[in-house]
């Protein structure tokens, strides 16, 4: 990994200072200046220190379900109640990161992180000690919001770093991280209450999520583009500073020391992320993405519900078989990242000529085609797969059957997870984080909905009726993407020009 010294274009002092467009945000950039001043190797590191942060997310919540049964055992309660305690962390971190979204667009990714890390080390280290269920729960709580904000400040921190043009790849590595969390956490998990006890697994968060929290306090970057811009400025306050710049050479390019641009006192707001789902563009695309985020996680909650009983699973097998649809996401999450930007680069070549050259105005780009492209292949297929894993079920085929199913599934769906997010990125540049927080309380509340649904509907249909219907429902998302691809510019384009009138009519 190369943090050596950044290379400025020496011809940059000769240019024009003229401003362009970066969005539906209205994000903006110069041409004196190059869009980050990061290198590629630091913008890597970046890119992994965020993504490892969002990976907590996932691992908190995964790692603790081979957990269920021994801590209720220990406590002495039903697995109904220690169950009850899942339930409260979904509800928890649907909301957290609608909070935590708004508080890292306006006061920067660092405090944001740091606030999230004492947080979820806090928490862990209770769950670890605790020996009580009404502690159990609020600790399961604090660290859902703790640990789920991550998700969306790593694509905040996304959106700061890279142009359009290599969007794709970055997003591809936070869904690496979150997609390679849910198979190897039950595992460990399994292995550590099988052996030294169901506490260490929280020990083992503690261990992680405190060492991520020194490397995250002492080399990661502020990267907020409202405070540090293309990364050449630093902010004149401790709680922003770290030791990145004397570790890679980048001091040279922090020249420019300002006073934060943000109310001294910002409360955030978990309701400031609604109004943007009045937006057609994140309407649909945050229905698309919600829908198929809910097939999956029906799907990866009947590994745990309906496979052990079905082919007669022991803990450690029932751990294991979460690992194929894991490897599948984490390889289409890093496939799907640079396919992106091939595609963007190859719609972009269309367009302008042979050479590539759009930069970061994409007022009157399709993006949506773009980014879109191959989405309604990779929703065919995985409803194929869906329908295929309930009969693989209803008729207790060979478990290698099913696991291909999940394989395939996982694969599909972790393509789409990428293509919406980087989508979802390049329509609210300037505030991905707290789109997130949108877009992930309506994920949660589908998913929560399917999960919940999942046995009744099995009882009263069958499990291959009932991922039937799941198959159907996610079949509905292919009009949404057409419609995405065909109007999407020009609700852009209505939209920008909406603003530009109000804009004139204020005095």
């Amino acid at each position: 990994m190369d943090l050596s010294r950044p290379v400025l274009d020496p011809a940059a002092d000769d240019r024009s200072e003229k401003v362009t467009s970066a969005g539906p945000e209205g994000s903006s950039t110069t041409e004196a200046e190059p869009f980050s001043v990061f290198t590629n190797g630091q913008k890597r590191w970046i890119n992994w220190v965020a993504s490892f942060g969002a990976m907590f997310s996932t691992l908190n919540s995964y790692i603790y379900f081979p957990a269920v049964v021994p801590i209720a055992s220990d406590l002495n309660v039903s697995v109904a109640l220690v169950n009850l305690t899942i339930t409260c962390y979904l509800v928890v971190a649907g909301i957290a990161p609608a909070i935590m979204g708004d508080l890292a667009d306006h006061e920067g990714r660092r405090p944001a992180y740091i606030i999230m890390c004492v947080l979820t080390v806090g928490a862990n280290v209770g769950l670890a000690l605790q020996r009580s269920y009404p502690a159990l729960v609020v600790l399961r709580m604090i660290q859902a919001a703790g640990s789920s904000g991550a998700f969306g400040a790593a694509h905040g921190v996304v959106s700061d770093i890279s142009p359009v043009a290599e969007r794709g790849s970055f997003t591809g590595t936070v869904i690496l991280f979150t997609n390679t969390a849910p198979s190897f956490g039950p595992i460990i998990s399994g292995v550590l209450a099988e052996t030294v006890g169901w506490r260490w697994i929280f020990w083992l968060l503690t261990i992680l999520t405190a060492t991520y929290s020194v490397v995250l306090v002492l080399f990661f970057p502020e990267t907020q583009r409202k405070l540090v811009g293309n990364g050449s400025r630093r902010v004149q306050c401790l709680l922003y500073r770290s030791l990145f710049s004397t570790v890679t050479s980048h001091r040279h390019v922090m020249d420019k020391t300002i006073e934060p641009s943000r109310p001294k006192h910002h409360i955030p707001n978990p309701f400031a992320c609604l109004p943007m789902l009045a937006y057609k563009n994140n309407f649909h695309l945050v229905v698309f993405a919600s829908i198929t985020y809910a097939l999956r996680m029906t799907l990866q909650a009947s590994l745990g519900s309906q496979c052990p009983g079905i082919y007669r699973l022991n803990s450690l097998q029932a751990g294991l078989i979460f690992l194929p649809p894991g490897v599948a996401g984490a390889v289409a999450a890093k496939l799907q990242g640079v396919l992106i930007d091939r595609n963007y680069k190859r719609m972009c070549a269309q367009l302008d000529g042979a050479e590539f050259h759009r930069g970061e105005d994409i007022s009157d780009f399709p993006i949506e085609k773009a980014r879109l492209k191959g989405a309604t292949v990779m929703i065919a297929i995985t409803v194929a797969a869906t329908v295929g894993y309930g009969v693989a079920l209803m008729t207790r085929a060979h478990i290698s059957v099913m696991l291909i199913m999940q394989f395939v599934t996982s694969y599909t769906t972790s393509s789409v997870f990428s293509i919406t997010n980087t989508l979802l990125t390049d329509l609210n540049p300037t505030r991905a984080a707290s789109v997130r927080g949108a877009s992930n309380l309506v994920r949660c509340l589908l998913a929560g909905g399917c999960i919940a649904a999942l046995e009744p509907v099995t009882e009263r249909i069958g499990l291959g009726w009932c991922f039937g219907v799941y198959a159907i429902l996610q079949a509905l998302v292919v009009p949404l993407i057409w419609r995405l691809e065909a109007k999407g510019l020009t609700w852009r384009e209505e939209r920008a020009a909406r603003l530009a009138r109000e804009g004139a009519n204020q005095p």
